[in-house]
């Protein structure tokens, strides 16, 4: 198993930006890793995805305002988040998913707030 911390999370306007960031414990190349979200009263939803070759897909709510990359030589996934709108405010969660099985890790979340 991979343990996940989340970070990077917080308040910020409307229009603004965060990037966070998903530290895991150890070596994350065979895993496609991906950022979730959940919204008070919403089930967790696919932000974005990045596999193991660095394709990446996104939700269409999101598609040209996040950015997924991955650093696997830092063990550590980012979301780069601008032009944040209220309906982003959500707790955002790291996941790992085993390439090559069934292992699948989550992270504690961290709170993205967008809101003047």
């Amino acid at each position: 198993q991979v343990q996940l911390v989340e970070s990077g999370g917080g308040l910020v306007q409307p229009g603004g930006s965060l990037r966070l960031s998903c530290a895991a414990s150890r070596s994350m190349t065979d895993y496609v890793m991906g950022w979730y979200r959940q919204a008070p009263g919403k089930q967790r939803e696919l932000v974005a995805a990045i596999t193991r070759a660095k394709n990446t897909n996104y939700a269409d709510s999101v598609k040209g305002r996040f950015t997924i990359s991955r650093d696997n030589a830092k063990n550590t996934m980012y979301l780069q988040m601008n032009s944040l709108k209220p309906e982003d405010t959500a707790v955002y969660y790291c996941n790992a998913r085993y390439a090559l099985g069934v292992d699948e890790n989550w992270g504690q979340g961290t709170q993205v707030t967008v809101s003047s």
